[in-house]
């Protein structure tokens, strides 16, 4: 197994090459199967953490890109006749498969998880749902049913995302910020979490809340807006409840017509009856 450096240093050297150029690399196969292994593995992430903020890994999202042009489509059955399905993808990116021993479960019912995307030991995941590659999925986290996680999307520990919500990928560009979603964090049905958002840790995202780099966030508890801007993501603070909610459109149509748009709101912070109300239902595990 060759080290973390020297992974990364072939994986900058390889991904410049076109497809045609990276048949005649011989290596090029097994560097990238090490490197998928290890993302497997969780060794390997497209976003960390590191001195209290969060910086993507451009080498790994070069990576994931470079096991696309690598791959050669492939037919992929699944199931026994009558009722296999058949799939058609890149050979490099197979669907993944757990053992007993991994600690994670799967329940029956569609659910697919794609390699390259790791999931913690305790992490339960309800049909049917849908984690792509380069996603993170820590310790203790419950993906519901119907809901995704995109391609290198980050989710902490313990967090719940609830039935038919969605975390957005990213591959490309290189140096965009993944969807990042710290420990604790509660989301509700039906949420959109998308453009590199930050959720940090303990917040909760209610039922239908949709959050973007385009849609400013009104926390009206410490009378701020919060907006995306050139140098950071949406950042969504520590311990915030955020809900659905609506401002007027100051143009004289909308306003001879009662109209108004949707926007986030902070309502308020976390608080005991919060933690009552959000608290994961550990018998479920």
């Amino acid at each position: 197994m060759h080290s973390i450096e020297f992974l990364k240093s072939e994986i900058e050297r390889l991904s410049p090459l076109t497809a045609d150029a990276l048949r005649h690399e011989r290596e090029a196969r097994t560097i990238f199967n090490e490197f998928l292994n290890r993302l497997n593995q969780g060794e390997l992430r497209a976003a960390q953490k590191t001195n209290g903020g969060w910086t993507v890994n451009h080498w790994v999202k070069q990576g994931i890109l470079l096991g696309f042009r690598l791959g050669e489509l492939r037919k992929v059955e699944v199931g026994d006749e009558p009722k296999q399905l058949t799939f058609i993808d890149k050979d490099t990116y197979p669907v993944r498969h757990y053992r007993e021993t991994d600690k994670v479960r799967i329940v029956p019912g569609g659910t697919a998880v794609r390699s390259g995307a790791y999931l913690a030991p305790s992490v339960v995941v309800m049909p049917p749902a849908y984690i792509n590659v380069g996603a993170f999925v820590d310790e203790g986290a419950m993906i519901d049913s119907h809901a995704l996680v995109g391609s290198c999307a980050q989710v902490g520990k313990r967090v719940h995302l609830s039935a038919a919500s969605q975390l957005g990928g990213v591959l490309e560009p290189i140096g965009a910020m993944p969807v990042i979603i710290e420990d604790d964090v509660m989301i509700g049905g039906n949420c959109g979490i998308y453009e590199g958002t930050i959720v940090e840790e303990k917040a909760v995202i209610g039922t239908g809340v949709i959050l973007n780099g385009s849609t400013p966030v009104y926390d009206i508890v410490n009378e701020r807006i919060l907006r995306k801007t050139a140098e950071q993501p949406l950042v969504i603070p520590k311990g915030a409840v955020v809900v659905a909610g609506a401002r007027p459109i100051k143009n004289a149509f909308a306003e001879s017509h009662g109209l108004s748009i949707y926007t986030p709101i902070i309502i308020k912070y976390r608080d005991e009856k919060t933690d009552k109300a959000t608290s994961l239902e550990e018998l479920l595990r």
